[in-house]
């Protein structure tokens, strides 16, 4: 993506990034300030650090606005494992429980995701940045603790199931703010009775911003090179 124009992102721009699997949110904010050399600068909706996809990054003056874009409906698609669990409910741990998928035919598949459509209560992962008792509950979960997680109201607009290649489930999920999908995957195989854990995940559009109109992290560090920004 190649702006029209040059990129005020001293004085305050929205970037629309494309975050690389393997970097944090604040990895994607950090490498924005020290290449453009701006000390304001924020997110509005975190990433996982193995999930890629859209993330709206604000600079200068547009911090303001950050939260204006935290809570527009997000889209993802995502890939599943069923008849496996890991801790963290995605790849970023090791399998820890294998279950038999017999049984497991794609019609129950449809039929179960169709079932998670709605307004719903759900349990943040013990593996997640959510604050219990002051402290982050991955610091819990490193230490081998379990604590009470309070559930939160999330809403499902739409699910759609794509490429079924047991065990490998596909699909497109359309979710309000707060939303795991990682907790959605670990809760559709234990509806299923065989388990899941997510095996990828890719955000595509917040509100009307789609992640087709994004741009990579290199092309961003090129594009100061190129001096195609102005304080």
């Amino acid at each position: 993506m190649i702006p029209r124009r040059d990129l005020r992102v001293v004085e305050g721009e929205i970037l629309l990034v494309d975050k690389p699997s393997g970097w944090t949110s604040f990895d994607v904010v950090n490498k924005i300030r020290h290449t453009f050399g701006v000390r304001r600068v924020g997110h509005a909706g975190t990433l996982d650090p193995l999930a890629t996809g859209l993330l709206i990054v604000c600079t200068g003056k547009r911090t303001r606005e950050v939260q204006q874009y935290v809570g527009l409906e997000k889209e993802y698609e995502a890939e599943m494992e069923l008849g496996a669990i890991t801790p963290s409910y995605d790849a970023e741990t090791e399998v820890t429980l294998r279950r038999s998928i017999e049984g497991v035919t794609e019609s129950r598949i449809r039929e179960t995701l169709a079932q998670f459509v709605g307004v719903q209560q759900q349990l943040p992962p013990l593996w997640s940045a959510v604050k219990v008792g002051g402290r982050r509950l991955y610091e819990y979960a490193r230490k081998g603790k379990d604590v009470e997680r309070p559930p939160r109201e999330i809403e499902i607009t739409a699910i759609t199931p794509g490429r079924i290649a047991l065990p490998a489930v596909c699909f497109t999920v359309v979710c309000s703010k707060g939303t795991y999908v990682r907790t959605l995957v670990h809760d559709i195989g234990e509806r299923l009775g065989c388990g899941a854990f997510l095996r990828s995940l890719r955000r595509t559009r917040i509100g009307k911003y789609s992640v087709a109109d994004a741009f990579t992290v290199d092309d961003l560090v090129q594009l100061h090179r190129d001096g195609r920004f102005s304080a």
